[in-house]
């Protein structure tokens, strides 16, 4: 029997990083980057060849003008994250609520939804 553990798709980020230091530094850019590689990670996590990855990207890029497509879309992130805490052998502690409401006090939504991905990236390091 094999005990060694598998490394998890999902890469341990700096949530603070993520959420204030690249974005200003990148004036914003950083945030589609993360916001694509999330959705990449946790469908390679899942080995879900239908979980959408380009585009929650796309909506962001070109669909953030209406406000709502992309806030539909932060939403369903928070749930997507939830669903790869319990693929990943975890208690789905990611609230799409709790994440979608914080991303309207300077954006800590994605701080918040950084801190739960890394609770996966933990999970298959311990």
């Amino acid at each position: 029997m094999n005990t060694a553990l598998v490394a998890s798709p999902i890469k341990n980020r700096n949530a603070v990083l993520v959420w204030l230091v690249w974005p200003l530094i990148t004036l914003g850019i950083y945030f589609l980057v993360w916001y694509y590689k999330i959705h990449k990670e946790m469908a390679e996590l899942r080995r879900d060849p239908d979980a959408p990855v380009a585009g929650p990207l796309l909506v962001m890029i070109f669909l953030s003008w209406t406000g709502i497509a992309a806030l539909i879309s932060f939403w369903r992130t928070g749930t997507r994250i939830k669903e790869s805490q319990e693929a990943a052998g975890l208690e789905g502690t990611c609230n799409p609520v709790l994440g979608f409401l914080l991303n309207f006090v300077f954006g800590l939504g994605i701080l918040y939804y950084q801190l739960e991905l890394n609770k996966i990236a933990d999970r298959f390091t311990q």
